[in-house]
């Protein structure tokens, strides 16, 4: 491997910038690092390969599990992690968590199948800066990336009618709150989800079918 020292002072035609450096007058573009964290194998080996054929993103890793994703995060300080939610040894919610409290310049997506509105709202509260449901397009997800990257909230198109603003008025640019859309009876499971109990505890704690 050849390891080359770039420097202003040695090369007095190179710019370096937080995120770029040129050269002459190419400009080289620092990749966005992505994490991938799904429990479904064929779903971060097919979300990796497609992130690969695009010219601006680096998957640094991909894992299947919760407490290993906070560690990679450690280690790859990606700018960007794709978060799956139902994951068996610590749930997308409190692995976002973990990972914003020791990086709070990360950006998480939430990847999920779930559309209700209580899973939603979990990843929000966990500080997600995004959602987008399984069965959105490889499109929507770019877009949903660049989205978060520049400082705003993104909802896939099949979950924006879950988002109001506060003042109840409909959602169209992300910025909003749905948790005055849950009932009671949500709420509850909301709360027993973010303090890590499992499906099968909140029912048997709360007497619901899971």
């Amino acid at each position: 491997m050849i390891n080359l020292n770039i420097s202003e002072t040695t090369y007095p035609c190179i710019k370096r910038t937080a995120n770029t450096f040129w050269i002459g007058k190419v400009q080289k573009m620092k990749k966005i690092k992505i994490l991938i964290v799904d429990d479904h194998t064929i779903v971060r080996h097919g979300i990796c390969q497609s992130l690969s054929l695009e010219n601006d993103f680096l998957v640094v890793a991909d894992v299947d599990c919760g407490r290993m994703a906070v560690n990679l995060a450690l280690w790859h300080r990606p700018d960007l992690v794709i978060m799956d939610i139902g994951m068996p040894d610590l749930n997308g919610m409190d692995t976002t968590k973990q990972i914003l409290a020791n990086n709070s310049n990360i950006k998480v997506i939430a990847l999920s199948m779930h559309a209700e509105k209580i899973y939603v709202q979990g990843m929000l509260d966990a500080g997600a800066s995004g959602y987008i449901l399984k069965s959105a397009s490889f499109k929507e997800l770019i877009q949903g990336i660049k989205t978060v990257l520049s400082g705003e909230l993104f909802f896939c198109q099949d979950i924006r009618h879950l988002i109001i603003y506060k003042n109840d008025r409909p959602c169209t640019d992300n910025k909003c709150s749905i948790f005055s859309l849950l009932s009671n009876k949500e709420r509850e499971v909301l709360q027993l989800l973010a303090e890590g109990h499992r499906s099968k505890e909140i029912g048997e704690k709360l007497s619901i079918s899971t």
